[in-house]
């Protein structure tokens, strides 16, 4: 098949040191903690794409305030693959409780940063790694990001 790219988004939201995530059914039976996190589809932008999963897999509306930084990861299980993950830091605004979450999202906690390192369960080490941007205060303007679409 040859080495294939996808283009994803996550969100991290803080409140009083805690960290929006959610628990998700993950490759190879695997059951995981990650920010509210996914592809980008076609036609939307980075922001747009952060909002949307934030929203369907955690049930809150959220409003980016940042960009904390493009992040690459291969998996060890799959070297034919490469994430490049945009991650950007966001505030959340209003929960909708009754509002079904995606499927394979288990639910939305709130962990601290020491929760999350303890689980050994993290989808990948890129979301300890965006917590500890986000805690260290790693921020960038929104327009940092610059998208171009005819």
């Amino acid at each position: 098949m040859g080495w294939e790219p996808h283009v994803t988004v996550a969100v991290v939201i803080e409140r009083d040191g805690r960290f929006l995530v959610v628990e998700e059914n993950a490759e190879q039976g695997r059951v995981v903690y990650n920010q509210p996190a996914g592809h980008v589809e076609k036609g939307e932008t980075l922001e747009q794409a952060a909002i949307r999963e934030a929203l369907e897999e955690t049930g809150w509306d959220v409003t980016l305030t940042g960009f904390i930084g493009l992040y690459v990861y291969t998996p060890p299980f799959d070297r034919d693959i490469t994430y490049y993950r945009a991650c950007f830091r966001a505030e959340a605004v209003t929960h909708h409780p009754e509002r079904p979450l995606d499927d394979g999202i288990l639910r939305a906690a709130w962990l601290s940063r020491d929760e999350l390192a303890a689980s050994g369960r993290l989808r990948s080490p890129l979301v300890l790694k965006c917590v500890e941007d986000a805690a260290a205060g790693v921020d960038y303007p929104l327009a940092i990001v610059h998208e171009h679409h005819a």
